[in-house]
């Protein structure tokens, strides 16, 4: 029964409490699961996240973070990912390569051509079986950060509604793949949603 599930979003989309949501229900209903995201969970991903949310006292190329981002992936997917799927478990991922795409890509401006070789590269060739956007205008997905802001969420509103309209195109581009969810609505409304769509999946298995 193995699917790769992954969320995306913009800052304060709630996409890691749903994909923690989402993790829990498969748990309940005895349905073998792995929870992960990107870049962290292996040695090499919480390394090169610290660098690349965090550094205060390096300067990090558009560029350099889409290759330090796509290591950290090849890393996950080899260690984590690629094998829960052997073992016929449904992976939830919080972020995978299009969030490569709508920050380096769509955020930063780096060529479209250069994004996809090195996604490509970086995924092992893997393809999540559906994607889950979780869409919120900007202004109010950052209204719901609290604390302490990572390199990202420190970025200007231009380049916030860069990503989210990246993240739009990217769903248009490919409906089959895509569900995309108003975020604003509560919190058990977009589980309900996402789990229909999620058994759907499993019942094609």
């Amino acid at each position: 029964m193995s699917l790769f599930i992954t969320f995306e979003g913009g800052e304060g989309s709630g996409k890691s409490s749903q994909a923690r949501a989402l993790y829990r229900r498969l748990n309940t209903l005895a349905i073998a699961a792995l929870l992960t995201h990107e870049p962290g969970v292996t040695r090499l991903g919480k390394r090169l996240t610290r660098l690349l949310k965090w550094a205060k006292d390096t300067d990090i190329s558009p560029a350099a973070e889409l290759l330090l981002f796509n290591a950290s992936r090849a890393q996950l997917i080899a260690e984590v990912v690629k094998p829960a799927l052997a073992e016929g478990k449904i992976v939830v991922c919080d972020r995978y390569y299009d969030s490569t795409t709508a920050y380096q890509g769509y955020g930063r401006g780096l060529d479209m051509n250069a994004v996809k070789a090195a996604n490509a590269t970086g995924s092992l060739g893997l393809k999540p079986s559906l994607t889950i956007l979780l869409d919120i205008p900007v202004e109010e997905g950052l209204a719901r950060k609290k604390g302490s802001k990572d390199r990202f969420e420190q970025e200007d509103i231009a380049f916030h509604n860069r990503v989210r309209e990246g993240y739009l195109k990217l769903a248009k581009d490919e409906p089959q793949r895509w569900l995309v969810i108003d975020s604003r609505q509560s919190k058990t409304k977009i589980a309900q949603i996402i789990w229909q769509r999620v058994t759907e999946l499993i019942k094609k298995r």
